[in-house]
């Protein structure tokens, strides 16, 4: 993949400045001993380091752009556990759509990677996009449920539950907006995602040669 050195650059230092922050997130929940915030931030920067992680391990360079994508979506996240879940009604809403269009970025980059990586696979447009829409709502009820038995497991234990449920028709909800993120990436990012797959696909192709 051609990388943009401005953007590189960018993308590097808004990372660094990210993970700044959820450093400071970590600390400030160590502080008042909220386990929720704790967790939620080590989580959030373990993210923040996997971009870094790929390129320096596996030699998969992630497009800048999605970097910084990911950065936005971890952090607001773990900003989140600062009761804005609770008292900013669309910030839950806003989270789960990031998320999710980030899972879509991730199952299409990979399925365009597959299908240009082998000569004798063939996957028609359609097909990826209701097959990405898909991918992502699955993921989205397998977070649901994990949520809950996360929840269940720490009532059991007598622990503070490290992330919150508010009933059946939120679940719901978070669903529409998980399958919202998904029709952005599939209507709108597909060319920028087709040339992570590229990126992918190269890496297959390295991979295979070495072998």
């Amino acid at each position: 993949m051609r990388r943009d050195t401005v953007w590189t650059r960018n993308a590097t230092l808004f990372t660094r400045t990210t993970q700044v922050g959820l450093v400071g997130i970590f600390v400030l929940g160590m502080t008042i001993r909220n386990v929720s915030v704790v967790l939620n931030a080590l989580f959030a920067i373990g993210v923040t380091l996997l971009p870094a992680v790929l390129e320096r391990d596996f030699r998969i360079e992630l497009d800048p752009r999605f970097t910084v994508y990911l950065g936005v979506a971890v952090f607001l996240h773990a900003v989140g556990m600062f009761q804005f879940y609770d008292e900013v009604w669309w910030w839950d809403h806003l989270t789960h759509t990031l998320s999710a269009s980030i899972v879509a970025v991730v199952a299409y980059a990979t399925v365009w990677a597959i299908d240009a990586h082998s000569d004798r696979l063939y996957l028609p447009e359609p097909f990826v996009m209701v097959f990405v829409l898909a991918f992502t709502l699955a993921m989205g009820v397998f977070w649901e449920v994990m949520e809950f038995i996360a929840r269940e497991l720490a009532i059991a234990l007598d622990l503070d539950p490290v992330l919150i449920l508010y009933g059946l028709d939120d679940t719901m909800l978070d669903l529409v907006f998980d399958l919202a993120g998904a029709l952005v990436v599939t209507l709108f990012g597909t060319g920028a995602v087709r040339e992570q797959g590229e990126e992918l696909a190269a890496w297959l192709e390295r991979r295979r040669g070495t072998s």
